[in-house]
């Protein structure tokens, strides 16, 4: 039997207590196994942002499990190559490594940065998502950092290894830079999984100057904000980091992850001869690089992650922000909505946030509760942990105008007499 009833614990995050059970997937929507049929505005939590089996993707899956052979050698092939020029061209960085996912993305280029700096400590923005990196599990409570609540079996206090400030605090990013003892800031460009936190005017631009001035890398994390468009938050927000991590959606549902960095870094790991980066050093993993991941991420990256498919979803999302934006208008709601590129979020209250902290207080769990059921209940899934909504090549205006109208209902019931 499964624990909990799901494969993966966090799957019992659905609202209602019993997580559909969902039969096909096919572009952007959904059928469970009772034969209903849903608009999929979660897309995976951006992991099938691509839509689910989009046809390149599914046709190299296909010919690297069929005809072509060999789905995992560890040893390289041209995809690799392929997939590497393809990341170097989007986000400009010179040196390419993959990974199963995210997480180990960003796990390996935290060594990497304590390696070089030859220093002890990261830093990161309260309520940030890194995936499952011990280190990013710090947040700041009346002004002091602690162990995120509900943190599992840390193996050590996070807060012993992480210096953690507000996003958008740039006073206090510099006044812990100033310590001399942050080998990393490791970021993402916009925060997205306590409700999407936008940079404030030159913020990025500001942290890129101070992590140079103080002898810290930068390190950004793409993995949700690659919705921001084709060359990501980064290239939107004209920022060039030391090291780029990114992972979930560029398999088009098949596990994978990279990391990218500048020529600077990579002379500089070069030149670490003491350090094991080929064996029992603690970066890589056997099926990192696999045939049947690159082959997926290769499909996915030049044929369904293109400009024009980009220019499709950013414009969805501003159709779907238009259509909540004039329902909480209509209604007189003291509520808004923040979008990144082709991810919207609606947000309880009059004005977004602009740190970590005030976003999570900010939170409102009936009202998530309301809108993610009521959207159920009516063929629409929404992102789970947050009311979230994401754009892929297969979403449609009509899926958007049919969200449009049942927000409309929504706020209509919610204010009836």
């Amino acid at each position: 039997m499964l624990l909990g009833g799901v494969p993966m614990s966090w799957m019992n995050k659905w609202v209602g207590g019993y997580p559909v059970y969902f039969a096909t997937a096919s572009g952007s929507t959904i059928s469970d196994v009772d034969g209903n049929t849903y608009i999929d505005f979660c897309l995976g939590d951006t992991g099938a942002m691509a839509g689910h089996s989009p046809a390149a993707t599914s046709e190299a899956i296909a010919e690297r499990a069929g005809g072509a052979g060999g789905i995992t050698t560890m040893l390289p092939n041209a995809d690799a190559t392929r997939v590497a020029i393809n990341l170097r061209e989007r986000f400009g960085l010179d040196y390419w490594q993959f990974t199963l996912s995210a997480t180990d993305a960003n796990r390996f280029a935290l060594r990497l940065a304590r390696q070089i700096t030859q220093r002890r400590k990261v830093l990161v923005f309260s309520y940030c998502y890194h995936g499952t990196v011990d280190e990013s599990f710090v947040t700041l409570s009346d002004g002091q950092p602690v162990s995120r609540a509900g943190n599992v079996g840390p193996s050590v206090d996070p807060t012993e290894t992480t210096e953690v400030v507000e996003f958008n605090d740039l006073s206090a990013l510099r006044e812990v830079l100033a310590r001399g003892e942050i080998a990393a800031i490791l970021a993402e460009p916009a925060l997205t999984n306590i409700g999407i936190v936008l940079p404030e005017d030159e913020f990025l631009r500001q942290v890129r100057e101070a992590a140079n001035e103080y002898g810290t890398l930068l390190i950004l994390d793409e993995t949700h904000t690659f919705s921001a468009g084709y060359n990501g938050a980064s290239g939107l927000y004209g920022v060039r980091p030391d090291i780029l991590t990114i992972g979930k959606s560029l398999g088009g549902g098949v596990p994978f992850g990279a990391y990218g960095m500048s020529s600077e870094v990579a002379a500089r790991i070069a030149a670490q001869s003491e350090a094991d980066y080929v064996d029992t050093g603690g970066i890589g993993g056997t099926l990192a690089g696999n045939a049947l991941s690159l082959g997926a991420a290769r499909a996915t990256l030049e044929e369904v992650f293109t400009r024009e498919n980009f220019e499709t979803m950013v414009g969805l999302a501003d159709r779907f922000a238009t259509g909540v934006s004039q329902a909480i208008r209509k209604y007189d709601l003291p509520w808004c909505i923040v979008q990144l590129g082709a991810r919207t979020e609606y947000r309880f209250v009059a004005e977004a946030p602009s740190t970590g902290g005030a976003s999570a207080a900010a939170a409102d769990e009936d009202l998530d509760s309301y809108f993610h059921l009521f959207m159920l209940n009516r063929g629409v899934l929404m992102t789970p942990f947050h009311n979230m909504a994401l754009m892929s090549p297969a979403t449609t205006a009509a899926q958007v105008d049919a969200h449009s109208h049942l927000f409309d209902q929504a706020c209509a019931a919610l204010v009836a007499p």
